[in-house]
């Protein structure tokens, strides 16, 4: 993969694809700019290696169409207020402001994008000399801004999407023994690739989250009001034998999914009708937080359960915990485990938080990433 070390970029204007999909309340204020942050270091190189420009693209949200909703203007703001710079927005591709950083308004309201354009790629690659391609998040869709647009001009991966790269191919190819991977969630045909990949490479796969059940209900337990995917007790019965895979002894189960419903402590696996299994209980947690701390790489994708409603957040948070502590490498991917982290002040305590959850997986499973593919 070509990075910003095989790119010249003195006096050139480049186009850098970032990641700016950012959270936003009603009032469309930022609540969480890490993805921005995120990209500074790329940035900041660029404009101290003596870059003519930059001119950003990015998307945010899934509008339909130009919506003022899904504008950049408040990651543009930002930005400049990171990089103590101001950031012009560009509201078209025709009109594009001649400012030392310029952010493009977001490239989901421009007809193919999605479909991986080779117009409107064109029409990307006409604002620049190079092209950078910092967002991982993004790095497994063949989008427009993500892909084609890399075969148009000189191209590298940014500093972020190289760092993604490296480190998850890493825990993978050459990790620190023992390589323990935590996967949770809801649903194992979301995961079951990332199932058998660590169940082939690491040392110790711990299972959480509503994603056990189907594992449970193939072993012929009750699973009660559980949410337990019809369409993952196949795949689990396919896998559950390998010696590798622990799953929870014992769970927390409510009788509603909301913060305030009665709760239960099961000390085994069998749910009673009426009740749902919203954490892993006490016993599973202290099993796993041993197993991270013995670990020498472990990788977290999931939470244990429930863990935004108060009464269901316990082993969530001392997986995180555990991560937090361990002296091995930690890797955690994105998504709901990145909130879980956010949400325990422990974000800042892992190695490694990335950026894309579902680019991530991806990578763990084999599969090729086109926004990576095109830069190799």
């Amino acid at each position: 993969m070509r990075t910003l070390d095989d790119l010249d970029v003195e006096g050139k204007r480049v186009l850098v694809r970032v990641d700016f999909n950012v959270p936003l309340d009603e009032d469309r204020r930022i609540t969480d700019d890490a993805r921005i942050r995120a990209a500074l270091p790329t940035l900041r190189e660029l404009r101290s290696r003596g870059a003519a420009r930059l001119i950003l693209l990015a998307h945010l949200g899934r509008p339909k169409g130009r919506d003022e909703k899904f504008s950049l203007r408040p990651a543009a703001e930002r930005l400049g207020e990171l990089l103590e710079v101001e950031v012009a927005l560009a509201p078209d591709l025709d009109d594009v402001p001649e400012a030392e950083v310029v952010m493009v308004e977001n490239v989901r309201f421009f007809e193919g994008e999605t479909k991986n354009s080779s117009d409107l790629a064109q029409r990307y690659a006409a604002l620049a000399d190079v092209y950078v391609n910092d967002a991982f998040g993004s790095a497994h869709r063949a989008h427009a801004s993500t892909e084609a647009v890399a075969h148009l001009l000189p191209s590298a991966a940014g500093r972020l999407l190289q760092r993604e790269v490296e480190t998850l191919n890493g825990i993978l190819e050459d990790p620190r023994r023992p390589l323990v991977a935590v996967v949770g969630g809801a649903k194992v045909t979301d995961k079951i690739g990332v199932l058998e990949a660590f169940l082939d490479r690491a040392d110790t796969v711990l299972i959480g989250g509503a994603m056990c059940f189907p594992f449970f209900k193939a072993q012929g337990h009750s699973v009660g009001s559980s949410l337990c995917e019809e369409e993952g007790i196949d795949p689990a019965r396919a896998v559950m034998d390998n010696a590798k895979l622990e799953l929870p002894s014992d769970l927390v189960a409510g009788r509603e999914f909301k913060a305030d419903t009665e709760v239960k402590e099961l000390s085994e696996v069998d749910v009673p009708d009426g009740w749902m299994g919203l954490d892993v209980g006490e016993g599973t947690a202290e099993r796993y937080t041993a197993t991270i701390a013995a670990a020498g790489t472990v990788f977290w994708n999931g939470p244990m359960g429930a863990f935004e409603l108060a009464p269901f957040a316990a082993g969530t948070k001392a997986v995180a915990e555990a991560m937090a502590a361990t002296d091995a490498t930690t890797v955690v991917g994105g998504g709901d485990s990145a909130a879980a982290l956010a949400q325990f002040g422990l974000a800042d305590r892992v190695d490694h938080l990335s950026t894309g959850g579902g680019a991530s997986l991806e990578l763990i499973e084999g599969k090729e990433l086109p926004g990576v593919k095109a830069l190799t």
